[in-house]
């Protein structure tokens, strides 16, 4: 059952929690900016999650294909998302809500199979200044499943020799890469993060699916995403985003439940996957995300990041501010961006 934003909304509001640890400062490096009519999840809704409860002082918004312009050169349309966002930023960073600086940094898209991305990239930058951070590819592919995405990736696009190439190009120019794969490709991810010095970022933990023919062999796909896990973490230059779990494909099931999950159901179904990422890559390049408001199927924000600090509860203080905060700041170099009134 795929219910709308407003009837999640009405869902939700049968279970409101006491927000925990309400002084904690959070940075969200994870959601999403769109208009798809009817559905809208732009300022207004994002402000909605972010007045929460929790101290949400920064985020990160990431490329969902949105606004992209209609005319002018191919290579130059995804322009347009860049521009949104940051009209969005901007409104944000005028304080009228407050010091929270919703959209600080931003995460674009580019083809890097292109011979010409560099144009590309630069022109992300000079839409957006020093907010644009890197580029996200959607190279979700599965032998059993295909690919979920939104635009239908290569199969092998990890392989390309001219993918490669713009990675490399991207780390060149002072960017990011976010890799939203499968369990299934990590040691591919692995194997291209050894090709650069670029820095990555895994999204939504490594997407352990379980549906289709991984609904019931959970472990098994436990056993070959945490090797997976293991391989990337080995490599110096990438880190991981926690978070994800709540969309359907994960297998959980929270989004078809009649009333809401708890915070505490939600991190006991989530703890060994947390767990292992921290353990692998350390609280210094882990960092918790929304993924709002695709998660949003599964549990509200104030939910969501309950489960978070019920999940790190036992972590000491520079870990928790690492794992909600630093990491995040770090990484994106955010700098004091919500904190600085």
């Amino acid at each position: 059952m795929q219910r709308s934003l407003a009837d999640l909304d009405r869902w939700h509001a049968a279970r409101i929690e006491p927000v925990i640890d309400p002084a904690r400062l959070i940075v969200d490096p994870h959601h999403h900016l769109w208009l798809r009519p009817p559905e809208a999840f732009q300022l207004p809704e994002l402000l909605a999650e972010l007045e929460s409860g929790h101290d949400v002082r920064a985020t990160i918004c990431v490329q969902n294909n949105a606004m992209y312009r209609l005319d002018g050169p191919e290579l130059l349309r995804p322009l347009g998302e860049t521009d949104y966002v940051n009209g969005i930023a901007a409104v944000s960073a005028s304080g009228l809500f407050g010091p929270r600086r919703a959209c600080a940094g931003i995460i674009g898209w580019a083809d890097l199979r292109d011979a010409d991305v560099g144009a590309l990239l630069a022109g992300h930058r000079t839409v957006a200044g020093q907010r644009f951070k890197g580029v996200r590819q959607q190279a979700q592919w599965d032998p059993a499943l295909g690919s979920m995405a939104r635009l239908t990736p290569p199969e092998r696009l990890l392989h390309d020799p001219d993918f490669r190439r713009g990675f490399g190009v991207l780390g060149a120019m002072g960017m990011r890469f976010d890799a939203w794969v499968y369990f299934t490709q990590l040691a591919d991810l692995a194997e291209l993060a050894a090709t650069a010095e670029t820095p990555v970022i895994l999204n939504h933990i490594g997407a352990p699916l379980g549906i289709g023919p991984y609904a019931a062999r959970r472990g098994d796909v436990f056993a070959i995403w945490s090797a997976g896990i293991r391989a990337l973490a080995a490599r110096p230059n990438v880190s991981v985003k926690i978070g994800g779990m709540g969309m359907p494909s994960y297998g959980f099931g929270f989004e078809s439940r009649d009333s809401p999950a708890s915070s505490a159901e939600l991190a006991r179904a989530w703890r060994p996957y947390v767990e292992l990422c921290i353990e692998a890559f350390g609280t210094d390049r882990c960092m918790f995300e929304s993924n709002f408001p695709v998660d949003k199927a599964s549990c509200s924000y104030r939910t969501l990041w309950n489960s978070f600090k019920r999940l790190a509860e036992d972590a000491s203080t520079d870990q928790k501010a690492a794992l909600f905060e630093g990491t995040a700041r770090r990484v994106y170099d955010l700098g004091s961006a919500g904190v600085e009134n």
